[in-house]
């Protein structure tokens, strides 16, 4: 795996930009946030109530492509 949840969401963002339709896919559409800036993609995905896992996958999937 390229992204792991410990990854910064920002920093995941701009390393790989296709991963922002997954976050909005996901219902993280706030990647612009102050949140965004510092949070973890786990602690991000915990405040949307998301799947940790499905997230996860579905971001090292869109990097792959």
């Amino acid at each position: 795996m390229k992204i792991s949840l410990q990854d910064g969401i920002l920093e995941t963002v701009e390393k790989y930009p296709a991963t922002v339709e997954v976050f909005r896919a996901f219902g993280m559409g706030c990647l612009g946030c102050a949140a965004a800036r510092f949070e973890t993609i786990e602690q991000g995905a915990k405040a949307h109530g998301m799947d940790l896992v499905r997230l996860i996958d579905a971001l090292n999937a869109a990097v792959k492509e």
